[in-house]
């Protein structure tokens, strides 16, 4: 990656090329100069208190704007999914900054690819969509440590988060630095489409209630918006979230869902906003999940009186979300209430549009009632009928071996220096946490060996486990221990000489409340009949791409040349946690490029993670529910006649029988994200 500073000039240098106040202009016509304000290009949007409105260029306005996450879909398809907002009559697209993939390490900057914020932005005004910014830095939304990037903790395990916490400030102020200024061109008062950008987020639910960390958030991000843009905060709807959220010289506004009170709801508003105009930021037009409960599902004639009330109390709304998208790779977060609970990867979120971009009839429902207050878009609407996807059938797969098999093939170097062994094994006394190891994500096994006699049975004791472990005696399953259940210990009998392991899974850092700071992994001594266990490995399994996992497939291809598929496995291999893999061709008859999307059918087996060509799709888990098929963008497919991998890692038991016909998966053209679970169907 190419350093901060070259980055953020670069980005500069190319949104000078961009926005006037109506549209795309040509290089001459733009200025050099960064350090603009309203009066440059006569541009201003503006809090007329008087009024109790907005004004846009000096006229009453008000937005209706659907939350649409940038980082929750590949590229390629933002634009349609932006066209579809506007076609449903929203004149304004919300969207939050995600630190942690924006810098996945420190000083390392992406802004490519699907995580390129500006050329989002662009998108968003050539599709007639004015931006609401939410850079937090703390977003929530249901991400992985509320997107922070976890590498916080490892640079100060003590860092106290959304505080005035003199080393967490220093990395908020750096990362602002980059992208603050690599959005300043774009706001509104500067030729661009960014009206809004929100101060931290939902503060008022964080116990701190830290007015000097609120008030110098504020005055940090004002060196870069300036009047430029309308700084504001958002809060429930009660007067105990606004009197902590409520940041002096910023706009607070409220959210709120269908159901709930609007004229209560802004009444808590007034209580702080005694004048300006009436904002849900937040209306929920759906709610989010949970493994092992139920779907969330919200009435389509909920919404929309819901939303009709809003907008009769001539109120500015975001619909949050409007799209929702997929949280690929290990990016969906956890809460924390009674217990642990950690969300899946789908964020369709009962939405307007679906997972895979599809208009509802929730989506029809809103855009009616909006039409009763804005004028039309003249963009086209999308069609009633889901778009096609592709029904492949069964895709069979092989076992390429089990994780113990392959640790020095597939477990990434890293971690302290100091502690470093060959690959990417690292040895201590005691077990390491996550941040201790210097990894953010996936999976760790710690090993070490039994060397004295035991109780029979003796009790296994990990304490405050984070967030589920497979405890093997050399080969055997043992059992399994579960922060969501409560189960952080076992009993069991050992032998002197035996190899206990423990493949501990991070499942989802937190992302609401006071936890979310809290290191994963083994975090404390693990005892054996009472005895701390001392003298472990740990081998490193970020999974972060699948440069490693397709080496070792390859090299288990080439061993394999010759043998049937699947050959010589007995029926307890299917057990152990392992890497299966498979080859497809999309038929010949997929002309469309890229191919058409469709989803990975994951039923029969337990639990995992799968990749499809090199992408992370994300975390499956369907015999809990409620999600039972994995999201696939037809970008991440390769045309016929090009071969497609998909490598599945397998923690718990494959639907395997050694017969070829038995291991498989299928590609579907329906989703399966409201299956059965324990907690209620």
């Amino acid at each position: 990656m190419i350093s901060s500073t070259l980055r953020v000039l670069s980005l500069l240098i190319l949104a000078n090329f961009s926005f006037a106040a109506n549209g795309v202009q040509s290089q001459s016509s733009v200025s050099t100069k960064f350090d603009l304000d309203s009066s440059y290009i006569g541009r201003e949007f503006r809090i007329d208190y008087e009024g109790n409105q907005f004004l846009r260029d000096g006229l009453p306005f008000r937005y209706v704007s659907g939350s649409l996450h940038y980082f929750r879909l590949p590229a390629t398809y933002w634009r349609d999914r932006l066209q579809k907002l506007r076609a449903a009559g929203l004149n304004a697209v919300s969207t939050y900054v995600d630190w942690g993939r924006h810098e996945p390490s420190p000083d390392e900057y992406v802004f490519t690819g699907d995580m390129d914020l500006v050329r989002f932005i662009q998108i968003a005004q050539e599709e007639d969509l004015l931006v609401i910014l939410r850079p937090g830095p703390y977003i929530c939304a249901e991400r992985d440590m509320g997107g922070f990037p976890p590498w916080l903790l490892v640079k100060n395990p003590n860092m106290k988060l959304r505080t005035r916490d003199s080393s967490y400030r220093g990395y908020v102020s750096k990362w602002f630095s980059v992208l603050l200024s690599t959005i300043k061109p774009f706001l509104y008062g500067n030729g661009g489409p960014i009206i809004m950008v929100q101060v931290e987020n939902e503060y008022g639910s964080f116990p701190a209630c830290d007015f000097d960390y609120t008030t110098w958030l504020r005055d940090e991000m004002k060196k870069y918006i300036g009047n430029a843009a309308v700084l504001f905060t958002n809060d429930g709807n009660a007067d105990s979230y606004l009197k902590c959220g409520k940041i002096a010289g910023v706009y607070a506004t409220v959210d709120f869902g269908s159901g709930a009170d609007v004229a209560s709801s802004f009444r808590a508003m007034r209580n702080h906003e005694p004048k300006g105009p009436l904002v849900n930021s937040e209306f929920y037009p759906g709610w989010l999940d949970h493994w092992e409960s139920p779907h969330s599902l919200v009435s389509s004639l909920k919404v929309a009186d819901s939303l009709n009330n809003i907008l009769a109390a001539n109120a500015s709304v975001n619909i949050y979300v409007f799209f929702g998208g997929t949280n690929f790779g290990f990016t969906s977060g956890a809460e924390f209430g009674s217990y642990y609970n950690p969300q899946p990867t789908s964020y369709d979120y009962d939405a307007p549009l679906t997972e895979a971009g599809d208009a509802t009839e929730k989506y029809f429902a809103i855009r009616d009632i909006i039409s009763s207050y804005l004028p039309p878009s003249h963009t086209p609407q999308p069609s009633p009928i889901p778009a096609p996807k592709i029904e492949y059938g069964p895709i069979i797969l092989h076992r390429a071996g089990s994780l113990f098999e392959a640790l020095d093939k597939v477990s990434e170097p890293g971690g302290p220096s100091r502690l470093r062994g060959l690959g990417g094994l690292v040895s201590t006394e005691y077990p390491l946490s996550f941040e201790q190891l210097h990894q953010s994500h996936g999976f760790v096994l710690y090993e070490t060996r039994i060397n004295r006699v035991v109780t029979d049975p003796a009790l296994l004791n990990l304490g405050d486990l984070r967030d589920r472990a497979n405890v093997f005696l050399d080969m055997d399953r043992v059992g399994i221990l579960s922060r969501t259940r409560k189960i952080t210990s076992l009993p069991m009998h050992g032998l002197i000489g035996q190899k206990l392991r423990i493949l501990v899974e991070n499942q989802g850092r937190i992302n609401y409340g006071t936890k979310i700071y809290e290191h994963k992994g083994i975090v404390n001594n693990v005892t054996l009949g009472g005895k701390v266990l001392k003298g472990w490995n740990m081998y490193r399994l970020p999974f972060n791409d699948t440069s490693l996992l397709d080496k070792y497939i390859d090299a288990s291809i080439a061993i394999a040349q010759g043998q049937p598929a699947n050959a010589c496995v007995r029926e307890e291999d299917y057990r152990l946690p392992s890497f299966y893999y498979g080859f497809f061709v999309l038929p010949q008859e997929t002309t469309t490029i890229p191919p058409q999307d469709t989803y990975l059918s994951l039923d029969g087996w337990h639990k995992g993670v799968a990749f499809i060509n090199g992408h992370n799709l994300g975390r499956y888990w369907p015999v809990v529910g409620p999600q039972a098929t994995l999201y696939l963008p037809g970008v991440y497919l390769q045309p016929p006649p090009a071969t497609n991998r998909i490598i599945l890692f397998e923690q718990e038991k494959a639907p395997c029988n050694g017969v070829d016909t038995s291991c498989y998966v299928n590609l579907v053209s329906q989703p399966v994200i409201n299956g059965p679970t324990p907690g209620g169907q």
